[in-house]
């Protein structure tokens, strides 16, 4: 008895030792060693802090700049990426912060950015918290073979063809959207609305219905409850890196999951509503949806119905979650910073205008001649360069790897600074700070001397898959608004670019309309 009882404290003390060696090691004795490895190249940033790292830090700053608004400038890197500038400006510009126990390093260097996001498995992205992928999951978090796998199952649902055939769903979502607006018209034409709101229920709207087709309506209450998921994601991601807190049962990660079961549910009910179709030999419709399930049994069927070929139930419904949120989100930002900048510039709305009623007259846009709009093109691009509607990407280190001089350690996270780049003066001049879409007028290869310094969409073999849908969408949703309006900032508007995710106004976008034609 006495022997089994050694046995047992013996066995409880080694587990212990062994339990309380990993913590040690996780949490002070690797970063300190990363620490010096990344110093001894030259590298700085803030000393190690047990367990926060620079977090309080990063959050502090956050709430301190997003607690009041801006003056009307472009320059928004101050509000929208404090902290990480203050780094920069203290440490230099390829300094480090902590996220955590874990060494953030910043990216600034074009050619160091155009490295990691052409050698994809190399620099992978990081292990996203199980409660974020509850929002964002899919072709984004996915490496290696699996990445390979869904990216070419959905290629096709984005190839020009197809965005040909859905420019319908596009012009119908914009037309009912202008219809709106119209409605809200005071006798001598004109109104002020936030406009906010509106553009993100158009977005939604058209991806509703090139998902969906015909179950527009269902795609909107899952658009109501992605919103709603965002934001909790977004308050999630601020306790991040807080070991364990991702799975204790707050009302926050209650609620969030309880989102997931009712957008699973409705995503379930029209997948199998399309299988069914398809195994009955219904032609394939054109959304997104039939498309993808398409694609996905095209592929199955060639390698005899293996199940480790295609993508499963779940796999389908994750990338319809993304279509979603990235769908909605990108092109929503882009086309409010557009309205916000065209008002704030009335020239360059001028031109854009002439530009689109010399293609197109008031007739319905086409799609011929949504691809030759250079003008609105270049506003568009100048645009995503000072409003890029992700303002960072990151990547992890996961072996030793060389980037240019340096060596980086296994551990190291790297943090693509897209806000900082398009907003460097010794990449785009003293002007870097200002709305000159003139920059983009002999193409982005031009605008940026052949450097990797314009990225909004991401780059390499990972830029985003949808980045010409969004384009179209935002190209014909800005031709029909200057072919029936022309508009201004409100006097109540107030200028806080904030970041939920994707870079958003945080009390809204107040603009005064006027019905062109008016008296």
């Amino acid at each position: 008895m006495a022997t089994t009882t050694a046995i047992i404290v013996f066995t409880v003390i080694i587990l212990a030792l062994t339990w309380s060696w990993r913590i040690l090691n996780w949490l002070w004795l690797k970063p300190k060693k990363l620490e010096k490895i990344l110093r001894e190249q030259g590298l700085k940033g803030n000393s190690y802090r047990f367990l926060v790292g620079d977090v309080k830090d990063v959050v502090k700053t956050r709430k301190e700049a997003s607690s009041k608004p801006m003056n009307l400038s472009d320059d928004i890197v101050p509000r929208v990426f404090s902290y990480f500038q203050q780094s920069a400006l203290k440490h230099g510009k390829n300094s480090f912060i902590w996220f955590g126990p874990t060494p953030r390093l910043n990216i600034t260097d074009p050619e160091l950015i155009k490295d990691v996001l052409n050698k994809k498995d190399d620099f992978r992205k990081l292990n996203v918290n199980p409660l974020v992928r509850l929002l964002i999951n899919g072709l984004v978090n996915l490496e290696g073979e699996q990445w390979s796998k869904h990216r070419k199952i959905i290629n096709p649902a984005f190839h020009f063809e197809k965005l040909k055939i859905m420019l319908p769903n596009f012009f119908k979502s914009c037309d009912d959207l202008i219809g709106k607006w119209e409605t809200m018209l005071s006798s001598d034409g004109s109104c002020e609305m936030d406009v906010w709101p509106f553009l993100q229920n158009m977005a939604s709207d058209v991806i509703s219905r090139t998902a969906f087709g015909s179950s527009y309506e269902e795609g909107r209450r899952i658009f109501q409850l992605q919103i709603e998921q965002a934001e909790l994601t977004r308050t999630v991601m601020t306790n991040s890196n807080i070991p364990g807190w991702s799975f204790l049962p707050t009302p926050t990660h209650r609620r969030m999951k309880q989102i997931d079961r009712d957008v699973k549910a409705s995503l379930t009910n029209m997948i199998n509503k399309r299988e069914k179709a398809l195994k009955a030999g219904e032609a394939t419709k054109d959304d997104l949806l039939s498309i993808l399930l398409d694609s996905n049994h095209k592929e199955m069927e060639e390698h005899g119905n293996n199940k480790n070929v295609g993508m499963s139930l779940e796999d389908v419904i994750d990338e319809c979650k993304l279509f979603y949120f990235a769908g909605q989100e990108t092109t929503s930002v882009l086309l409010v910073w557009t309205m916000v900048l065209l008002s704030r510039y009335p020239d360059w709305q001028a031109r854009a205008r002439e530009e689109v009623l010399q293609v197109f007259g008031n007739n319905k846009p086409d799609f011929d001649g949504l691809t030759h709009l250079k003008i609105v093109t270049m506003i568009l691009n100048e645009v995503l360069r000072l409003y890029p509607p992700v303002i960072a990407l990151t990547r992890t280190v996961h072996k030793d790897m060389k980037l240019g001089n340096l060596t980086l350690p296994a551990g190291v996270q790297l943090f693509l600074s897209i806000v900082l780049v398009h907003h460097d003066t010794e990449l785009w001049g003293d002007d870097a700070k200002v709305f000159n879409p003139e920059r983009f007028s002999e193409g982005v290869l031009k605008a940026t001397k052949g450097r990797y310094s314009f990225f909004p969409f991401g780059g390499g073999p990972r830029i985003c898959i949808g980045q010409n849908f969004s384009m179209i969408e935002a190209k014909m949703a800005i031709a029909m608004i200057l072919q029936h309006f022309s508009f201004e900032l409100s006097p109540t508007y107030t200028h806080a670019p904030a970041t939920v995710i994707t870079l958003q106004p945080q009390y809204g976008a107040h603009i005064i309309l006027h019905k062109i034609g008016s008296p």
